[in-house]
């Protein structure tokens, strides 16, 4: 039987496919981390996947046994026809694969419930949670990424949180589900990657307003993080008064802060 990567490797070569690495183009060719992300995407016939940067369809050949509905979201136009060829399905009015040729962070995603399954371009990691997360109208019930293993990594680490740490923490529970080692690509990429988890709450810990007074408030104090919060934070209009009011070490430093607490700290920003 061909394996996956006989199978991929030989697409692309019939077709001359040359992979645009500005665009992050590495195909998975590993079967064992494709069922990986398959199983812990916990897909159900009746949902809704959304698949940014599908490539060929590797990924996207595999939602298609476990679900009636797949929204593909693809920037390279090059890709479109030869992601119709390799998922052997042609455009009609009613099929169940839907491909869109645009930049995943400018479309807006559906209006009903919908999971995310990717292996994105790692370089819109960062951006792509922000646009799920709040510039939706409808955040997912849950993202499943292959990402950048070290991002992923600082996204589950909250003694150091990082700002994606907290944006991710905010609406969702991150786990890493398996780690990728560059030989699992074509062509293999320069680091190392994972598959990262992300079962999203039936609400987010704060509104909207709150959440986004939390991006300013860890945008100054990220800048600076090695300084204590009284030198970042302290300079508009947060001293060391009211920092302790929220039991909050005015010496502490940003990477510090539990995700809570910095839902309190803006809540309180936004009273002053």
């Amino acid at each position: 039987m061909e394996s996956l990567s006989d199978r991929v490797r030989q697409f692309c070569s019939d077709h001359n496919l040359k992979l645009n690495k500005h665009l992050g183009q590495h195909f998975l060719i590993d079967q064992s981390i494709l069922d990986q992300i398959i199983e812990s995407s916990e897909i159900e016939e009746t949902d809704h996947i959304v698949e940014i940067g599908p490539g060929i369809g590797i990924l996207t050949t595999e939602l298609l046994k476990k679900t009636g509905k797949v929204t593909a979201i693809e920037l390279d136009k090059r890709m479109i026809p030869l992601l119709q060829e390799f998922t052997n399905r042609q455009p009609k009015p009613n099929n169940r694969l839907t491909i869109i040729n645009q930049n995943a962070l400018q479309t807006p995603f559906p209006d009903e419930r919908y999971k995310i399954v990717a292996n994105i371009p790692y370089h819109i990691t960062s951006p792509l949670l922000r646009h799920a997360f709040m510039e939706s109208e409808l955040t997912p019930e849950s993202l499943t990424l292959l990402i950048q293993r070290e991002v992923a990594e600082k996204i589950c680490n909250e003694k150091s949180a990082g700002m994606l740490t907290i944006l991710v923490n905010l609406f969702g529970k991150p786990k890493i589900i398996t780690r990728v080692p560059p030989e699992a690509f074509l062509p293999p990429p320069k680091v190392d990657s994972a598959v990262l988890h992300i079962e999203c709450f039936d609400k987010p810990l704060a509104e909207k307003p709150i959440c986004e007074e939390i991006f300013k408030l860890t945008k100054i104090a990220f800048s600076q993080k090695r300084k204590m919060l009284r030198k970042t934070l302290g300079v508009f209009r947060f001293g060391a008064e009211r920092l302790s009011a929220l039991g909050i070490d005015e010496k502490r430093r940003p990477q510090e802060l539990s995700t809570q607490e910095w839902v309190d700290l803006a809540t309180k920003w936004l009273e002053y």
